[in-house]
């Protein structure tokens, strides 16, 4: 039932604790820039020492899978969930879990903390781009993505029991349950203030289809529901999730989620470990104190305050999927998937998801006289912009670290690069990130100004204002009162654009977080391919109307759900 951190699981501890699980928390890598090799050495040398153990169960290796291997160096990296909402494409989803499946599986780990399936109702939460969208059909029909993960069940496959087809699928985990993406003003970690059926309609609906394709696990959100916090509640997590909804794997906590159901922070861990365990949190990311979480836990047993019935339904779920995922058959990494990581098959198929996901929100200052497609053979073209050639950036959160870094985070394309593999061989490509007056008083076709938001992860992203960072709509304008521009904005949720901004500006693109392949940019505004994204999210006009809802009569945002021109029919018709 525990699962803990690798940098403390040491040959000690898996010999004498009877360790279930080991994870990676966002960017703990074996080292800088590892390899996938490298991390089956690590993943085979913990699972060596597992089997050698006085029971000889394999462990369970878990990472942040959450946008291709995304902690792995030269992994391929797809756009983020909200990117792959704009998309609505089911079977694309299907298609990049097989992918991210086959990388993941390569680097020797057996368990991707994927997919977030919350349906986020409030851009201001700094974990917005891991939704789907705040339309629950969407994130419903974007659960496909499980079945690229762990394979596709057989018609007779036992209702609410765990699948994973072979060796070159993954256990996935649906979460985080549920209501996370409902929180007031969007707070992460907050509170969802709902009744029962909006809960039910709106944040666990999509969990319905997880379990029908034979989600493994699910994991528990930090979140309250009126008040009551997920990974204390039995309600919530037994007779809805187990009991009303019959999942038979494993429900697995958030990191050190338990400590937070007291304050200050585990401070009466006893009582923090007989609440989660007997609400139903079946295996526990510790991930630090094994230690004391093992004696606690032991001795609540002892004491009867944790029946061994709740123990023995805890331990029989996690073998369950430990058996379905072929762990006791094969417990150690196949090399011969080595080959297929980063390969140009799977970037590739990111360079498609790309593509699909772009939504262009503006065409020409006059609808008559459309600015896209650009033209490739034109004499000079000015590229400008924090996020132009930023790869980090283009990445977003949970890329190399937890939070993303700045720079050439991995193995990818740049926009800039982008651009310039695709112009003509007489067309110059100017790269100025803040063009100064000298600068753009020379003659340019057009500009290409791409701005948007720095990488961040969960509470580190919460935002109220959702303005564009390092001074972006002031760039923007200042390139667009001289040259023809088309900004493109880099970010993981509508952000507030100025009306001075779509004013000036000749086209608008939202690329999402793109991920490594920015060629999928350029396939789609110079116009090797239509645009086909819509927008996942309502795009505000002001945060005064936040939380925005399509279905009230007070419905007056800059550009609804489901909007997205396309070059050929103009405005498409919205849901």
């Amino acid at each position: 039932m525990t699962q803990i951190e690798r940098t403390v699981a040491t040959p000690a501890a898996l010999r004498n604790f009877s360790i279930g699980s080991i994870l990676s928390a966002g960017g703990s890598a074996p080292f800088e820039k590892a390899l996938s090799a490298d991390w089956a050495d690590m993943v085979d040398g913990f699972q060596q020492a597992a089997v050698q153990s006085r029971l000889g169960i394999p462990l369970i290796y878990g990472v942040d899978a959450v946008h291709g291997n995304n902690n792995v160096y030269g992994a391929t990296i797809f756009p983020h969930n909200v990117g792959l909402g704009a998309t609505r494409d089911a079977d694309l989803a299907q298609r990049i879990g097989v992918a991210t499946a086959l990388e993941v599986r390569a680097s020797g780990v057996h368990y991707a903390f994927a997919p977030c399936v919350a349906v986020c109702k409030d851009p201001r939460w700094g974990r917005c781009y891991e939704s789907y969208s705040e339309d629950t059909n969407i994130v419903r029909k974007m659960t496909a993505i499980i079945t690229g993960l762990q394979g596709k069940p057989p018609v007779d496959h036992p209702k609410g029991y765990p699948f994973i087809a072979g060796r070159n699928n993954v256990i996935a985990c649906a979460k985080h349950f549920v209501g996370d993406g409902g929180t007031e003003k969007g707070i992460n970690e907050g509170n969802t203030v709902s009744s029962y059926d909006d809960l039910e309609s709106i944040h666990i609906a999509p969990y319905l289809d997880c379990i029908s394709q034979g989600v493994s696990t699910v994991m528990a959100s930090y979140s309250s529901w009126n008040g009551s916090k997920l990974h204390g509640d039995r309600f919530l997590l037994t007779e809805i999730l187990k009991d009303k909804l019959g999942f038979k794997g494993f429900v697995i906590s958030d990191w050190e989620a338990l400590d937070r159901l007291t304050e200050p922070r585990g401070s009466n861990y006893r009582y923090c470990i007989s609440t989660a365990v007997n609400a139903g949190i079946d295996m526990v990311m510790v991930p630090h104190r094994h230690k004391q979480f093992m004696e606690d836990l032991t001795f609540l047993v002892e004491s009867g305050e944790v029946p061994v019935s709740r123990i023995d339904d805890a331990v029989e779920r996690i073998l369950r999927v430990k058996f379905v995922s072929g762990l006791f058959e094969y417990p150690f990494s196949d090399r011969s998937l080595l080959d297929i990581v980063g390969c140009k098959l799977h970037r590739e198929l990111a360079r498609e998801a790309v593509r699909k996901s772009l939504v262009l929100l503006k065409n020409g200052k006059n609808p008559e006289n459309p600015f896209l497609p650009l033209d490739r053979t034109a004499k000079r073209i000015l590229v400008a912009g924090t996020h132009a050639d930023n790869l980090g950036y283009q990445c977003g959160g949970w890329t190399g670290t937890w939070f993303g870094v700045s720079g050439r985070v991995t193995i990818g394309t740049t926009i800039l690069d982008a651009i310039r593999e695709s112009v003509g061989g007489r067309t110059e490509v100017i790269y100025d990130q803040c063009p100064s007056a000298n600068s753009l008083a020379a003659q340019y076709s057009f500009a290409i100004v791409v701005v948007g938001e720095p990488p961040y992860a969960e509470t580190l992203g919460d935002s109220e204002g959702l303005v564009i960072p390092f001074n972006g709509n002031d760039i923007i304008i200042s390139v667009a009162e001289k040259i023809p521009t088309l900004a493109i904005l880099i970010s993981g949720r509508p952000l507030i654009l100025e009306p001075r901004v779509l004013e000036k500006v000749d086209a608008l693109v939202a690329a999402w977080l793109p991920g490594t392949e920015g060629r999928g940019v350029t396939d789609v505004v110079f116009g090797d391919f239509e645009f086909e994204g819509r927008l996942p999210m309502t795009w505000f006009r002001s945060t005064d109307q936040l939380p925005v809802n399509p279905r009230h009569n007070s419905y007056d945002p800059l550009f609804p759900l489901g909007f997205g021109l396309t070059y050929n029919k103009g405005k498409k018709p919205q849901e």
